[in-house]
């Protein structure tokens, strides 16, 4: 990949947002240090034969990952296994406190690196995304509370994604940059 700009695909399922805002943010490191990187939907993703690797995004629902990406990764699974592949999820997990939250957030760690070896990921990383308290009902907010939640807004930890963006691009032998992206 040293003699020309390498190209990876960013695909990402998302509910709220979330995981789209780290996707976007991978993608903006990643084009830093010199790839040539397309972000979107795995909805409206293009044809993997033009990416020499692939990052994978999902938010969390109900512990897993969002059906749409199951169904990407079933589907495709050739091409994503011709090229490295990443995967990421997006939920409140790793947002949690306390022995239930670690807990809980240690179990589904564990889960998402067994989904990422059926997929046969080089890595995979979950990441908080945000937690909104209008609107959401009082059961919903004394179970967040009762797993070690508590904290409401963007708990997405940018510094954390920015590492974890950087062990891709070294594994990818991209360029070091002095400057980096900021998240919105």
């Amino acid at each position: 990949m040293a003699s020309r700009t390498p190209r990876i695909a960013i695909l990402y399922a998302t509910a709220g947002g979330s995981t789209r805002g780290v996707a976007e943010f991978l993608g903006a490191h990643l084009s830093a240090r010199g790839a040539a990187v397309e972000v979107t939907s795995v909805t409206q993703a293009p044809e993997l034969t033009h990416f020499d690797a692939v990052v994978l995004g999902s938010a969390v629902h109900n512990t897993d990952l969002l059906p749409t990406m199951h169904e990407y990764a079933r589907t495709h699974r050739d091409a994503l296994d011709s090229r490295p592949t990443w995967l990421f999820a997006v939920g409140l997990a790793p947002a949690l406190r306390g022995p239930v939250g670690r807990w809980f957030a240690g179990q589904w760690a564990g889960k998402l690196a067994a989904i990422g070896t059926s997929m046969g990921v080089e890595g995979s990383r979950t990441f908080a995304g945000r937690m909104d308290r209008d609107g959401v009902p009082l059961w919903v907010h004394l179970i967040y509370l009762a797993m070690g939640g508590g904290r409401y807004g963007d708990l997405r930890d940018w510094d954390d994604i920015r590492r974890w963006a950087d062990t891709i691009a070294d594994s990818l032998r991209l360029p070091s940059i002095s400057v980096n992206p900021t998240h919105q």
